[in-house]
This record gives structure tokens, C-alpha cells and sequence, in this order.
């Protein structure tokens, strides 16, 4: 009987505070590791409060309330957040931050139709194959042995161009397939930024590739049958960053 309200950014924790709290609940919240939960009480509302979130934010925060008290609370956090330029957003931003952090999604980066795993999405030195109790060892173990690509970044080269889509072909400079798109959306600087499930020797740190955005079925007109007007179907050109944004 719980629902999460999500306040994340450099100012959320003054936002958290300025609902009130008791000396002692402020202070280990101002103390609280990332990923670690709390019990509290502020500003009257009884919350679960993890510090943790999709966005890429180091100052983050997910709030578990009663259903009962949970328009109030998010009334409240918009009121003592105006003097910090707080703002409601939907998945639409939270889709946008958590591609340009490199987080995955499930269905996209992870499982999906591409069927990956965790070493697929990147995460593979998370896994600890020497703890006791790891039913899924052999099967991770032989996961990574035969892999052959994992999701990385990748930013278009230029401004203004449209919108990659998961399952859209990924080339490289002499156009070979070498993956395919998982997820894109605007980043901070304005540009279209994505992560793509690419061949291991094409997702390394400055690689230049191209995307076939919204790739249609048919093509057109094969090259010796193009006559002057026609148009034909060409990837626009973007570059592979790291794996995960510099800290």
C-alpha cells in the first residue's frame, strides 16, 4: 500500500527538507548513502525514503507513501520546491536522462527481443561469480563466453535530425550491419543521443557508425535504376561514446 513519488536533482534534498522534519530524521537523511532506506517522518507524512532513481542523478530520492496521502505530498513537494525551480515530469524525461546515464530498460537493453543478458547490457563486472549460492553461475559463465557484442552509447553527429528507434540498423563506415538500437532520446546538449546492442570491435569509445532511423521494409529503386530526382534511403552518421558517462 505504497506509491512512489520520484524527486531527483542537485536541489532534492533541500526540497526533501524543506517539508520539515525532527533533527534526528534530518540528519540521517542528510547522512543517507546512495542506495540506502530510511523511515521518516516529513512534513506529516510517513514515507520509506530510498536514495535511488533512473535519471543518473547522484542526489536522488524515491518516496513511498500511503495512497491516501499521495496527491497531498506531491502538492506539497511543489510548493516548497518552487523556490528551487522544481517541476513535474512524466517517463518521457526519465526516458531522456536514463539513456543519456546508459541505464538500461527492460525490454530494450535488457531481455528484450535480442534476448539480452546482463553482460549484453554492460553489466557484466556487477556479477559476482565467486559468491556461494549463485544458481545462475554456469549459465552467466557461458553467456560471456559466447558473446559477441554489448550495449553501448552513441550520440548523432549533427542537430536536428530525426529520431532513432529500437530495432533500427546500425552500420558501420562501409555499411555492414553492426547492431541495432535499443533506445535514443534528446540529451542535455540538445542532441539525439542513444544506446545500441553493437558488434564488441564496433562499441568502443569513438567508433563512427551510422543509424538507419525508422528503416522502411522496402528501399526504393535499386542504385542503377535511380535517375535524377529520385531519392534513396541513407543512414545519418554518429559516433560511439563510453559505456556510461564520465563521474
Amino acid at each position: 500500500m505504497r506509491v512512489d513519488i520520484a524527486l531527483q536533482g542537485p536541489k532534492s534534498l533541500e526540497i526533501l527538507l524543506a517539508l520539515g522534519a525532527e533533527p534526528a530524521t534530518a540528519d540521517r537523511l542528510r547522512r543517507l548513502k546512495w542506495a540506502g532506506v530510511m523511515e521518516g517522518s516529513l512534513g506529516g507524512f510517513d514515507l520509506v525514503i530510498s536514495r535511488t532513481g533512473y535519471t543518473g542523478e547522484r542526489i536522488a530520492y524515491e518516496l513511498f507513501v500511503h495512497p491516501d496521502r499521495s496527491v497531498a505530498l506531491w502538492e506539497a513537494l511543489l510548493k516548497v520546491g518552487q523556490p528551487y525551480g522544481i517541476k513535474p515530469v512524466g517517463l518521457g524525461a526519465r526516458d531522456s536522462l536514463r539513456t543519456e546515464a546508459g541505464l538500461p530498460l527492460y525490454g530494450h537493453e535488457m531481455a528484450g527481443s535480442l534476448g539480452l543478458g546482463v553482460g549484453d547490457a554492460g553489466f557484466g563486472s556487477y556479477v559476482k561469480t565467486y559468491k556461494p549460492w549463485f544458481i545462475g553461475r554456469s549459465a552467466f559463465l557461458e553467456q560471456e563466453r559466447s558473446r559477441k557484442g554489448e550495449v553501448t552509447r552513441f550520440r548523432f553527429d549533427d542537430k536536428g535530425v530525426r529520431m532513432a528507434h529500437n530495432g533500427d540498423p546500425v552500420v558501420d563506415r562501409r555499411g555492414r550491419v553492426v547492431g541495432t538500437v535499443t533506445s535514443c532520446a534528446v540529451d542535455s546538449e540538445g542532441y539525439l543521443l542513444g544506446q545500441a546492442y553493437l558488434e564488441k570491435k564496433a562499441a568502443v569509445e569513438g567508433t563512427p557508425i551510422a543509424v538507419f532511423q525508422g528503416a522502411p521494409k522496402e528501399a526504393g529503386k535499386p542504385p542503377s535504376e535511380m535517375k535524377i530526382g529520385d531519392r534513396a534511403v541513407v543512414p545519418t552518421s554518429a559516433t560511439v561514446l563510453r559505456r556510461f558517462p564520465a563521474a
